[in-house]
């Protein structure tokens, strides 16, 4: 549940294309991310562009808004680069496209040095849950993720930035 704090906008990189929260990338979903301290949420609605049946989000698409809203929680609650290892998803209720939902992500537990579970969920406008997602990741320093080139020095960079500002 939220806290009565008022909830803090995690800024973004500009110069990317990630299909998940650049806000540069026409065709993606260009989620914004906010926090309370103990999780990481997203408001957003997916367009019709990226339908499956009919009205119905596609079920990548919802894998991908749990994905993205679970990487964005680790980031800013382990102050680490995370990388998702593995993953399930439950679709519990059907998604609509253009209509308001609410992604929520947080850290269930950090698996020694090198690993966290994590855990994301999709509720619509009413506050039903839809979908829920687990997930391994694994999670990386800056210099680790540097030296096996897993991140170029400018996203690098932000990452730090963000770290040191929250």
């Amino acid at each position: 549940m939220e806290s009565e704090k008022a909830p803090k906008h995690l800024p973004n990189r500009e110069a990317h294309y990630c299909f998940g929260c650049s806000p540069a990338n026409p065709s993606g979903l260009q989620m914004k991310f906010y926090t309370q301290d103990s999780s990481v949420y997203s408001r957003l609605k997916v367009p019709d562009h990226l339908c499956g049946w009919d009205r119905l989000v596609h079920g990548g698409v919802i894998s991908t808004i749990l994905d993205e809203i679970m990487s964005w929680s680790g980031i800013y609650l382990l102050k680490q680069i995370t990388m998702t290892k593995s993953m399930t998803v439950d679709f519990i209720k059907p998604v609509y496209i253009n209509s308001d939902l609410k992604a929520e992500g947080k850290v269930l537990e950090k698996i020694g040095r090198h690993e966290a579970l994590l855990e994301g969920s999709l509720y619509n406008a009413e506050g039903t849950l839809c979908a829920r997602s687990k997930a391994t990741f694994a999670i990386f320093s800056p210099a680790v993720a540097k030296r096996l080139g897993i991140a170029r020095e400018e996203h690098l960079q932000w990452f730090e930035e963000i770290c040191e500002v929250y």
